[in-house]
């Protein structure tokens, strides 16, 4: 007959050697078996791992190119108040790049270093214009382009960007003409002749107060024909259209204090393709 609840409960305490074993004995191997389980994972992971990778090939490493051979830098550096940055050529001419390779990437190279000649301030100056195309012009063509220039850069014209003969701006007033590259195309290319085509960007007018001609942007392309002479491409003719030209930013425009200063503390670049 059952007992009852109310019934007291009886405890029976057996000696200490005799206690049951609190788990059976068949769970006292589990922690065992899961360190050999995890152990053949690892292992044959790894295995799986090795397998794949066979085979493969070690990656080139950043600086240099899939055959092993030291990658060409293409870094560009400075034409501007002071040259800066790495130089795609290993010399200069009147601070002008020069040197460049007898390839279609040195042709490249010439055409958007001397595109940014053409388009700097020193070209409203008679001497310095001169001496940037005895610099950069084939010989056979430098009388031709010296003429040429000489008469986009007379008296008159310049009064229209408000300079004098000589391209003195007004007192407390800063020239500004300033090409920069955007990018550069083959039109034609042989072991002798090259012409390039040079998407730019420039800056042009003058920075300060009362300035009649406040520096504005303006987007064209420059056609560089080039002939490799002696050691170096040299110019023999250009030609420029406007454009193409981005959709302009809906920005607020620099006051001239801050164009001005922008223009004597940032450097121009010298290019390489």
């Amino acid at each position: 007959m059952p007992l009852s609840d109310d019934q007291p409960h009886t405890r029976t305490r057996l000696p200490v050697g005799e206690q049951p074993s609190s788990q059976p004995n068949g769970r006292q191997s589990r922690p065992l078996r899961t360190l050999v389980t995890v152990l053949v994972v690892v292992t044959l992971l790894v295995v799986a791992i090795s397998i794949a990778n066979r085979g493969k090939p070690d990656p080139a490493p950043s600086n240099r190119s899939a055959d092993g051979a030291a990658a060409t830098p293409t870094a560009p550096s400075g034409a501007g108040p002071a040259p800066s940055g790495e130089q795609p050529v290993a010399t200069t001419a009147n601070g002008i790049a020069a040197g460049f390779p007898h390839t279609e990437q040195g042709a490249q190279s010439a055409a958007a270093n001397y595109a940014v000649a053409i388009g700097s301030a020193e070209m409203f100056r008679t001497d310095s214009r001169h001496t940037i195309i005895a610099t950069i012009a084939d010989p056979s063509a430098t009388q031709s382009l010296q003429t040429r220039l000489d008469q986009g850069f007379t008296p008159e014209n310049a009064a229209r960007f408000g300079v004098d003969a000589q391209g003195r701006p007004p007192k407390g007033q800063t020239l500004v003409s300033r090409t920069v590259p955007v990018g550069t195309k083959k039109s034609a290319y042989g072991a002798e002749n090259a012409r390039v085509d040079v998407w730019c960007t420039g800056l042009f007018g003058l920075a300060g107060e009362r300035s009649i001609r406040p520096v504005s942007e303006e987007w064209f392309t420059l056609t560089l024909t080039l002939r490799w002479t002696g050691d170096d491409w040299k110019l023999t003719d250009f030609s420029r259209v406007s454009g193409p030209a981005p959709v302009p930013p809906d920005q607020q425009a620099a006051t001239s204090e801050e164009i001005t200063g922008a223009v004597e503390q940032f450097g121009g670049f010298r290019y390489a393709r």
